[in-house]
């Protein structure tokens, strides 16, 4: 299990900008040659909680990202690839694989997309892994961790199934699209992102079903190592979230519950016509305080609490 260190949606500033700084030296990203199918994946459990693999073209998310490396080395990743600490790639608990995702640093603005290819990271509180190579262009890598925003692009490549220059053919579906939880998904809005479509980017306050169509795949939507700059939020601050409710009286409830934390507070909403109420802790500065709180919630019963990252 990869463990380093280092869901409201956390209200964002901005977008990509037009102008971009000249890449650093890289190759552009190859197509691994044991990649051989697109998987959904069934829902696992993890130190107790329930992760839903699924189809999610409207993913859009933020939270605290880590990397993994030197460990993983010619290791098979949950889509049977082979695990190269120099690539363009990820590990995600519930996006389907492999997938093209953008990640931006909320923390100095630099954003690139990589290839989804992993299961991971399962430790709390953590969004993504990525590789080492990963983690030094979006210039985290000395800090082990970051605060990131995550956003869904398109279905990655597999060999035979899609070239610049040639037609695509759908990859063949590991499996089934497996039943969702029920119940809502703590959410909020974010502002657009350039270069996807406004209506790609809605979410739903609960699981989608059945699923949108996922973007097609282009050669402009392929991990190359190109790092652009995006305008982020000059200061964001961590929260640990306990839930969210579309009824008062059990976000009060659960405020009781964990009343003995520092800073719990009912934070409502509106989404889509919607009112929800957030039961959070914070506002956190420091990452390991942040993990610190996580945990003492996780004992008192909250395994669905998370970390999140809000202005």
């Amino acid at each position: 299990m990869r463990v380093r260190d280092g869901m409201a949606i956390a209200m964002i500033a901005g977008s990509v900008a037009a102008c971009s700084t000249a890449p650093p030296p890289y190759t552009p990203v190859r197509v691994p040659p044991s990649a051989g199918i697109y998987k959904i994946g069934q829902p696992y459990q993890i130190e107790g909680t329930w992760y839903y693999p699924r189809e999610q073209p409207d993913y859009d998310e933020t939270g605290i990202a880590s990397w993994y490396g030197p460990t993983f080395y010619g290791q098979s990743t949950a889509n049977g690839e082979t695990f190269d600490a120099s690539a363009l790639t990820a590990a995600h608990r519930t996006l389907p694989m492999p997938v093209n995702v953008r990640v931006t640093n909320l923390e100095n603005g630099r954003s690139l997309i990589l290839r989804v290819n992993d299961r991971g990271p399962f430790a709390r509180g953590r969004i993504i892994d990525v590789s080492e190579q990963a983690a030094k262009l979006l210039g985290f890598y000395g800090k082990g961790t970051a605060r990131v925003r995550v956003t869904y692009m398109s279905r990655a490549d597999l060999p035979g199934t899609h070239t610049p220059a040639g037609p695509e053919t759908p990859p063949t579906i590991a499996n089934a699209l497996p039943a969702a939880p029920a119940g809502t998904v703590q959410v909020a809005a974010l502002q657009p992102v350039a270069g996807i479509p406004v209506e790609a980017q809605a979410r739903s306050d609960t699981m989608p079903t059945p699923a949108p169509d996922p973007p097609e795949v282009t050669a402009d939507l392929q991990p190359d190592g190109h790092v652009t700059h995006v305008h982020v939020p000059a200061v964001t601050h961590l929260y640990v979230q306990v839930g969210a409710f579309g009824n008062l009286e059990n976000a009060h409830r659960m405020e009781a519950r964990v009343s003995g934390a520092h800073g719990v507070t009912i934070s409502p909403i509106d989404r889509n016509g919607q009112r929800l109420y957030r039961v959070r802790i914070g506002p956190i500065d420091d990452v390991s305080e942040a993990d610190s709180a996580l945990a003492k919630v996780v004992k008192q019963g909250g395994t669905d609490a998370r970390i999140v990252v809000d202005q």
